[in-house]
């Protein structure tokens, strides 16, 4: 038998990406596993519920990547995440930009995608401006001040920003005690515990991040591929191991549909990622017959959702990742930046959710 080649894999990364995102968009769609919704919850209601059920995805997302690298399958210092250039401020500012533009625009980057399954068009509008403003990031305009001002602010740390190399502990203790504690937190609480739902959507989210690893970083990984004789993770657009995020897949979605007869350019797992919570939520909202088409309320609500986009696609990029990118697959490297993007993430959409309570009440 001959050496494999990447274009062989390549069907088995993009596939796989695609079954994981169909069972997250049907299980997100039916559970309303919302990133923006938890934070709204808590700010507005008191409520910790899907807070709760976000934590329970990273708790799950953590454990389930150590146990990978604990048996060999994966080597997460090979995704984008732990790597030694910490920028400091690009996270805090991409994180809070983020939280920003995810509360303007009715949801994250994920949560637009399950939106339009769910026959959303503000979403569709969402998903435009997030991925041209990404793109923008990316490799125009935009990128210009990402790279000249914002991550000029950085450490070179010498062994990496994750937390076994920052602290010198194993990851699996690290792991233990910081999944371990988050799943005491949730299942602590009464109403948490009562309620399926609430653990299949943070359960599943958590191990879908889990399958990407494996299948980026296990299926699809080449020690050496024959064509360059170097070592190659097949069919991801940053060339390293991935999982799940939902900023730059939209901007390259939108780039192969505009290139569509450009031979050089292929699907890749973010893309078929994104495609695939359509798909799922899309099946979903059908099956149960909650598919609902949706306008803009007025020139208001419009130019918030654009807006929304406009910043979630600059702040995801800025800080790679998003909520469910940095939040929860960033998360389970334990990488430090991905941990501030979260809190960051999450003050932004508070304080903007704040504001359009003093909106509504003055």
């Amino acid at each position: 038998m001959g050496e494999v080649t990447p274009a062989q894999l390549a069907p088995y990364v993009t596939g796989g990406a695609f079954v994981l995102a169909f069972v997250f968009g049907a299980v997100a769609n039916k559970t309303d596993f919302c990133t923006m919704g938890a934070v709204s919850d808590w700010v507005n209601i008191g409520s910790f519920s899907r807070m709760r059920m976000w934590l329970l995805a990273i708790a799950v997302a953590v454990l389930g990547a150590a146990a990978l690298e604990a048996l060999g399958l994966v080597d997460l210092s090979k995704s984008i995440y732990p790597g030694p250039n910490f920028t400091w401020l690009s996270y805090i500012v991409g994180g809070f930009l983020f939280g920003i533009g995810m509360t303007l625009g009715s949801g994250c980057g994920s949560k637009t995608l399950i939106r339009i399954g769910g026959g959303n068009l503000k979403s569709v509008v969402v998903y435009v401006f997030l991925g041209l403003a990404a793109y923008m990031t990316l490799r125009g305009i935009l990128g210009a001040f990402r790279v000249g001002v914002l991550e000029k602010a950085a450490l070179t740390l010498p062994h990496g920003q994750d937390l076994p190399s920052l602290t010198g502990l194993s990851r699996a203790l690290l792991a233990a005690l910081i999944g371990g504690g988050l799943l005491a937190f949730v299942y602590a609480s009464r109403e948490f515990r009562g309620r399926l739902d609430y653990t299949l959507g943070g359960a599943v989210t958590g191990l879908v991040v889990v399958g990407g690893w494996y299948v980026s970083g296990h299926v699809g990984h080449l020690a050496e591929s024959p064509e360059t004789l170097q070592e190659a993770f097949v069919a991801t657009n940053s060339g390293r191991m991935e999982s799940f995020s939902f900023v730059s897949p939209l901007a390259y979605t939108l780039e192969y549909l505009m290139l569509w007869t450009d031979k050089s350019r292929v699907i890749t797992y973010g893309i078929a990622s994104a495609a695939g919570v359509i798909a799922g939520s899309a099946a979903y909202a059908l099956a149960s017959r909650k598919f609902r088409w949706e306008g803009f309320r007025d020139a208001e609500d419009t130019a918030m959702h654009i807006l929304g986009g406009i910043l979630m696609g600059f702040g995801g990029v800025t800080a790679l990742g998003c909520t469910i990118g940095q939040g929860i697959t960033g998360f389970s490297t334990l990488a430090l930046g991905s941990i501030i993007t979260f809190v960051c993430i999450v003050a932004g959409a508070a304080a903007t959710m704040k504001w359009q309570y003093w909106r509504l009440s003055a």
